[in-house]
């Protein structure tokens, strides 16, 4: 990693305005680490909001973040099902986090992409499903647990009835169990994490978005921004981007993150890398890039 020493803080952002202005394109890297900054960090721990969407599983069980749910075995399939529609709804209902609205408003008028790990939905609230890859999955669908078919069906509709039937207790009836019309398994989430995630044709469609918007513009000036990535999965954002900022000879990097502070000496002079939470660093950007407007 780079030894140099990073810039100020107030100057780190006003170089990311600068590069984020004098971009033709950019491709923004979303993570876990940009929906915990908005309130979306029930997953690892307890935390207000995990009490607050999983409070009566919680008691029930002790658990201690949205993830040790989703890998508990239940003694019945009612009780996973009610869990697992729980999860889902969570995310499927949230609103748009301030950091999503807050990148949104920095992203105004250029011509960007957007790659994803998140499966939160939370990209796909706020654009067209042409301009956001995502490539690990989305909680808006279910696949056969079994891949006995290549094919994905809403989960949206079955989610809500789910929930609606459990009230307030934590079983679904046996008739809502979701289930492949094809073999009759039990249905999963359209997500890498829980199984037999199917790399079928719907992923294959995903990385091919972000291809095809790389290669088309591979030798335009371009700006990829890097935010909230952790250590558990660098090797689908983080590390694609280092190569892209090494390869592309008018590519630059930047990457925002609450913990790490990563730049590799071989892009050392092509990147900034600013340790910061990501919510505060995406409110000071737009306010800078919106007062920069007036100058």
């Amino acid at each position: 990693m780079s030894k140099q020493k990073p810039l100020p803080y107030e100057e780190q952002i006003q170089e990311f305005v600068r590069r984020v202005q004098e971009a033709e394109c950019i491709i923004v890297g979303g993570a876990s680490g940009l929906s915990a900054a908005g309130g979306g960090d029930f997953y690892y721990s307890d935390t207000p909001s995990f009490r607050e969407h999983f409070g009566k599983f919680a008691d029930k069980y002790g658990f201690k973040g949205a993830f040790s749910g989703m890998m508990h075995r239940f003694s019945t399939r009612n009780e996973h099902w009610g869990y697992v529609a729980t999860f889902l709804n969570t995310t499927q209902n949230a609103p748009i986090r301030e950091p999503y609205l807050d990148l949104d408003r920095i992203l105004q008028g250029k011509d960007f992409h957007i790659l994803t790990t998140n499966q939160d939905t939370q990209f796909v609230k706020i654009y067209p499903e042409e301009k956001v890859s995502e490539i690990q999955g989305d909680h808006r669908f279910f696949q056969c647990s079994q891949c006995c078919q290549d094919e994905t069906w809403d989960a949206v509709q079955p989610v809500a009835d789910m929930i609606a039937a459990m009230g307030e207790g934590t079983m679904v009836p046996d008739e809502l169990i979701p289930r492949c019309p094809h073999c009759g398994a039990e249905m999963f989430p359209w997500v890498r994490g829980y199984g037999n995630f199917l790399q079928g044709k719907k992923y294959e469609e995903e990385y091919e978005k972000i291809s095809k918007y790389i290669q088309k513009n591979k030798d335009r000036k371009i700006l990829l921004i890097e935010l909230g990535v952790g250590r558990m999965t660098p090797m689908f954002i983080q590390e694609p981007f280092w190569e892209l900022t090494n390869s592309l000879k008018d590519a630059y990097y930047i990457s925002v993150n609450s913990e790490y502070q990563f730049l590799p000496e071989f892009i050392e002079d092509k990147g900034i890398a600013i340790l910061g939470d990501i919510g505060t660093v995406l409110k000071d950007l737009r306010k800078a890039k919106e007062e920069s407007a007036f100058v």
